[in-house]
């Protein structure tokens, strides 16, 4: 007796660069207003969805911008991470009703994909003052605006990380 394996099926919301940008000028078209946040996203955590919950609420289309795996590890996060695969921390973001559309990225910074996507709004966790968050240049320059949303205390993927590796 042979085991049928479903065929993961593929995320419409999951787009490439050229994909996400095409989508982004058809909900432009429709006068939304196009917010854009990035992040590795490595453990989904409560932190993150309140996050993403309050970033959503800033205009009508929520895209992410997702570390790939070789620009997570180039961020110094450790030698073990991510510990969740790029394919599968855009999944987990996608499966969320706040978000509409996800694009891995390689590069260090989401700069390119910003300027690609050209957003009305930037959101970044509170950990980051506006005038730090990449992008907030070419998000301004278009007058769009920029926001630093505030963290969830207690909640933050290295610290449960750590909990993970300490037992508790």
């Amino acid at each position: 007796m042979t085991a049928d394996v479903a065929t993961p099926a593929t995320d419409k919301r999951i787009l490439d660069r050229i994909s996400a940008t095409r989508m982004v000028n058809v909900w432009r078209l429709k006068s939304d207003r196009i917010v854009f946040t990035n992040g590795c996203f490595d453990i989904l955590h409560r932190g993150h969805v309140e996050y993403l919950q309050e970033a959503a609420a800033l205009g009508d289309r929520l895209v992410v911008g997702v570390n790939s795996d070789a620009s997570v590890r180039r961020l110094g996060k450790g030698a073990d991470r991510p510990l969740n695969d790029e394919q599968s921390r855009a999944k987990v973001l996608a499966a969320l009703r706040c978000v509409d559309a996800v694009v891995i990225f390689d590069e260090d910074t989401p700069l390119e994909l910003i300027t690609a996507l050209q957003p009305d709004v930037l959101a970044k966790g509170g950990d980051w003052k506006p005038e730090q968050i990449v992008g907030a240049d070419v998000v301004k320059a278009r007058g769009g605006s920029v926001h630093s949303l505030k963290l969830v205390d207690g909640f933050s993927t290295t610290a449960l990380v750590e909990k993970i590796r300490n037992g508790r």
